[in-house]
C-alpha cells in the first residue's frame, strides 16, 4: 500500500514519539522476577562471601529475590563467560573481581570475553588487601626470613592458588618475580579449597587474594601471615606488617569485587541496579559485615558505573604490563 505524504508524516511522528520512552520502558516494573547473581568461584571464598553479604539488602531494595549461582573453574573465567552470554535484561548479573575482569587478560590470550567491552559495569562493591600466608609450622619468623627461605628452597616448596588468572595467582606471580623464586604452583578449585590445604599442611604458602579469606585463620593461629598489602596495618590484624614497612615496597596488589551486567543491558535497568547497590553500601549492617572482613567500602566518588569502568581499564593495562614483565603471562 502506498502512503500519502500526510499519512507518512503522521506515521513518522508516531514512531518518533515512541523513541524517547522505549528505553525507560525497560525499567518500568523492573525487576518483576528473581535475579541471578553469578559468582565465578565455589562457595566459601572471598568473592562468594562478599556476594552473600550484599545479597540480602540488595534484594530488599530491589523487591525481588537474588539467587547466588556459583559457576567455578579456570580461575573464574567459566562463570564470567556464562555471565557475558546471558540475556542483557538485568536478570543475570555477576560479582566480578580484579582477577576475572582485569588481570586474567594477561594470562589468557584467547579469552572468550573482553572485560572492557563485553560487560556493563554496575558499581564497585568493595576492595580488600592481599596477604602472604603460610602453613602454621613454616620456619620463617618474619617477611625478611620468609623471602630468604623461599629463595633458598624454592624447588622444594609449593604455592597454592585458586586458578590461573585469579587474584591469588596474580599476586603470587608478582611476588615470585620480585623475590626471584620459582616454587611449584598448585591449583585449587577456588580460594576456600586452597586455604583448607594450607591449614592441613598439604601446601606451603599462598598469596591470599583477599585478606578477608584468611584473617580468621591467622587470628586463630592455624596459619601464619607474613605481610598484608595495604597502606596501613589492619586493626583486625595489628601484628601483620604492611609490605612496605616489612621491606617489600614493590609488592603492590589490591583485590576488588564489583557488580557487572552483560553488554547491552538497558541504561535505566543499570541505573536501577547502581542505585540499589549504592543504598546497600550505605546500610550500617552491611558496612559492618564488610569491614569486619577487612574489606574497604568505596566512597561516593568511587561508586557507580563510570568509576568501575575506569578501574577495569586501568587494571587491565597495569596487570598486562606487570605480568608480561614478570614472564607470567601467555596462557598458562
Amino acid at each position: 500500500m502506498k502512503l500519502s505524504r500526510r499519512q507518512f508524516l503522521h506515521l513518522a511522528v508516531g514512531v518518533a514519539a515512541l523513541l524517547p520512552v522505549s528505553q525507560p520502558a525497560h525499567a518500568q516494573g523492573y525487576p518483576s522476577r528473581p535475579i541471578t547473581m553469578i559468582v565465578p568461584f565455589p562457595p566459601g571464598g572471598g568473592t562468594d562471601i562478599t556476594a552473600r553479604i550484599i545479597q540480602e539488602h540488595l534484594s530488599r531494595t530491589l523487591g525481588q529475590e537474588i539467587a547466588i549461582e556459583n559457576i567455578a573453574g579456570a580461575g573464574g573465567t567459566i562463570g564470567t563467560t556464562r555471565a557475558m552470554s546471558a540475556a542483557p535484561d538485568g536478570y543475570t548479573i555477576e560479582m566480578g573481581s580484579m582477577g576475572t575482569l582485569a588481570a586474567v587478560v594477561a594470562f589468557y590470550p584467547n579469552l572468550a570475553y573482553k572485560p572492557e567491552s563485553d560487560f556493563a559495569p554496575i558499581g564497585l562493591v568493595s576492595s580488600s588487601p592481599v596477604m602472604m600466608v603460610a602453613r602454621r609450622d613454616f620456619p620463617a619468623k618474619d617477611l625478611k626470613d620468609f623471602v630468604s627461605y623461599v629463595r633458598a628452597n624454592a624447588e622444594k616448596l609449593n604455592m597454592a592458588h585458586a586458578g590461573v588468572g585469579s587474584v591469588g595467582y596474580t599476586c603470587g606471580v608478582l611476588f615470585n618475580s620480585i623475590v626471584g623464586a620459582s616454587p611449584t604452583l598448585v591449583p585449587f578449585n577456588g580460594a576456600a579449597a586452597a586455604i583448607d590445604a594450607l591449614i592441613g599442611g598439604q601446601v606451603d604458602f599462598m598469596c591470599d587474594g583477599g585478606a578477608n579469606n584468611t584473617a580468621p585463620h591467622v587470628q586463630s593461629g592455624t596459619i601464619k601471615a607474613y605481610t598484608i598489602e595495604a597502606e596501613e596495618r589492619s586493626p583486625i590484624l595489628p601484628n601483620v606488617p604492611t609490605a612496605k614497612e616489612a621491606g617489600l615496597p614493590d609488592f603492590k596488589v589490591s583485590g576488588w569485587n564489583g557488580l557487572f551486567a552483560p553488554k547491552g543491558t538497558p541504561k535505566p535497568i543499570l541505573d536501577r541496579l547502581s542505585d540499589a547497590l549504592d543504598r546497600t553500601l550505605d546500610d550500617d549492617i552491611t558496612r559492618k559485615r564488610l569491614i569486619d572482613r577487612i574489606s574497604e567500602i568505596p566512597d561516593k566518588a568511587s561508586r557507580g558505573q563510570q568509576p568501575l569502568a575506569d578501574l577495569v581499564k586501568r587494571d587491565v593495562a597495569r596487570w598486562v604490563r606487570i605480568i608480561k614483565a614478570a614472564g607470567g603471562g601467555g596462557g598458562q
